[in-house]
């Protein structure tokens, strides 16, 4: 994953509150949509997606009164930075395990350059 896709998915709402209440106890999705206000499928959709960009992680799976079992999922993600500079975007992911992604989104800025000359293109 880049940059862009990194921060699009940290800053987006329900992914971002499905990181947020899970950086404490692990939580259902079912408590998670309950909460926060989620509708369940878009909640199994961004916990699907934060499982794959390894965001969050099955901490536990429940057996429930009713028999059925259920996955308590956690957030992988202790803090998070996004920078944007000139030309670049950067996002840094520290985890609960002590290592960091670092994502890098660099803009090629010869594309403004007008065609035989060195100039920027005024847009």
């Amino acid at each position: 994953m880049h940059a862009l896709e990194t921060s699009r998915l940290l800053t987006e709402e329900y992914s971002a509150k499905i990181l947020l209440a899970t950086m404490g106890k692990a939580k259902s999705a079912f408590e998670l949509s309950e909460k926060l206000g989620i509708p369940i499928a878009a909640c199994y959709r961004k916990i699907n997606l934060l499982e794959s960009a390894g965001l969050i992680y099955c901490d536990e799976r429940k057996l429930t009164r009713a028999g059925k079992r259920i996955n308590l999922y956690k957030a992988r993600v202790k803090n998070a930075q996004i920078t944007f500079e000139k030309n670049k975007i950067k996002a840094k992911i520290e985890m609960i395990d002590g290592t960091t992604e670092d994502y890098n989104y660099n803009i090629d800025m010869n594309v403004f350059v007008k065609p035989g000359t060195s100039s920027v293109v005024d847009i």
